[in-house]
Formats: C-alpha cells, structure tokens, sequence
C-alpha cells in the first residue's frame, strides 16, 4: 500500500500546554512518534499567514498573506493541494474556519467539510465540541474513501486563549480535548496513514502574533512507519511539512518551496 497522510493542526497550541493539558496520552503519543517540541512558525505569528506558510512552503513575505485577510498572490507559488492533484492523488479538508478556503484552488481538493460554528458549540444532542465534531466527520469519510491526504483542523484552543488567555484553565481544556481527538484519529486510522500533528503558532496573555518565543514556538509529532521513535535533533520550521507530506506521498515538492523534508 502507498503512504497516505492526515495532518491535524490545533489552532494556537504551544507546546507546554500540550505538556500540561492533564491528558494522558500525549506521553504515549510522544513515545511512539518522531517529534520535536521547538519546531518554529513564520513571522507575524497570525494563524492565515502561517497556514499559507505551511501549505506553500515560503515566507508571508513571499505568498503575500500577512494578515487573516487573504491576498492573492502576485506571483503563485503552486500550494501542497496542487502538488497532490497534480500527481493524480486525492486530498480531503475538514475544518471550522471559513478564511482557509483560501488554501486551496477550486478542484484541488476532493472533499470539504466546512462547519461554521463558534468556538464553544456543543452539539446539543451529544455535548461533544466543535472539535470533536469535526473529527469524526473526517474519521467517517477516511473510513470510506481513504484519501491520499486528509487536513483536520480544530480552532477551539485558539479561541479559548483569546477568551481566557494562553494557559489559562480554558485553553488547557480545549489541548486536553484536541488530544482526545488526536488519539481518536491514530486509534481509528490504518498503519498506511501517516499521522502528522502541530499548531500555527501559539500564544501569550489573550493575542499572538509577535516574534516572541510563546507565539513562534510550535509541536511538530510524526506519528509514522517511516519515521524513528524520538526527538528530532535539528530545526524544524513550519515551512518543512508540505515537502515532508509530498515526500510521504512520493509527489514531487514545488521548486520553489523553501522548507526541507523532515
């Protein structure tokens, strides 16, 4: 079987808060992964910029997206979503914040699964958060079609630290909950899916955006039969994990693409 890939990205999660969130299982998942807890984001720490960094591989400064606002490109660089169309692979998103549809083009991406809901929503039949929501309905469509590459996005450790601050009782709450999530997705998902876990940036007090260490630092785990259990010894930048996923997938990485394959 070829190598396929999820990536779960959690909103604004630092890495000592998924060290102190109090769920058990991230010292398994840290165990059986090959990780780093120093991993850096780009510069302005703003969650748009950083995903567009993320799925193209470059500097805001080259993509053109500085603000949660989109910018379309002067000068395109091709994201990871064309990379994978283009190598006849099929990718899936699911996701609870409207502004990243702009990460990929019309037909680039097989499957969308969009829930404009708040931050706090509670499904008012099962109690289960928005989060967790968003991740079974990636599960269930995994289930049935096995995409080649699956991005699952969870929004409410952000919006917990812009309500109550970054560590605050909340926010570690939201970690604790897309922990959950995480351990539903290695659980339930096949050898052939590479699982790749990390954050845009993170945060202090009740923002972020800034060149300081809270907001730049960021988790990168690789949960994978291709990769060694431990710490991973060099740098990584968020800009390295669209040509890690096309390595995993063996598409070919855009010549432009800044980041190298983890």
């Amino acid at each position: 079987m070829e190598n396929k890939v999820i990536l779960i990205l959690v909103d604004g999660m630092r890495p000592d808060a998924l060290l102190n969130c109090g769920n058990p299982y991230v010292k398994e998942l840290l165990d059986s992964s090959y990780y780093t807890l120093e991993a850096q984001t780009v510069m302005p720490s703003v969650t748009l910029p950083c995903h567009m960094s993320l799925f193209h591989s470059v500097d805001p400064g080259r993509h053109g997206v500085t603000t949660n606002i989109f910018t379309p490109q002067v000068r395109p660089v091709a994201g990871l979503n064309k990379k994978i169309k283009d190598a006849g692979k099929r990718s899936a998103h699911f996701y609870t914040w409207d502004e990243l549809r702009d990460l990929y083009r019309p037909g680039e991406v097989e499957r969308v699964d969009f829930i404009d809901i708040h931050e706090y929503y509670q499904d008012p039949e099962t109690g289960e958060y928005i989060d967790t929501v968003i991740t079974r309905k990636a599960l269930d469509y995994i289930s049935v079609k096995k995409p080649d590459f699956v991005f699952i996005y969870l929004g409410l450790t952000d919006g917990a630290g812009h309500r109550d601050g970054w560590m605050s009782d909340l926010q570690l709450f939201a970690v604790n909950n897309a922990v959950s999530c995480m351990k539903k997705v290695v659980e339930e998902v096949s050898e052939d899916y590479t699982v790749i876990i990390t954050a845009d940036h993170g945060g202090h007090d009740r923002c972020h955006g800034t060149d300081i260490p809270e907001d730049m630092t960021i988790p990168v785990i690789i949960r994978s039969k291709e990769y060694p259990i431990g710490k991973i010894e060099k740098p990584v930048s968020i800009k390295d994990i669209a040509p890690t996923i096309t390595k995993l997938l063996n598409v070919s990485a855009d010549r432009e693409w800044e980041g190298s394959v983890i």
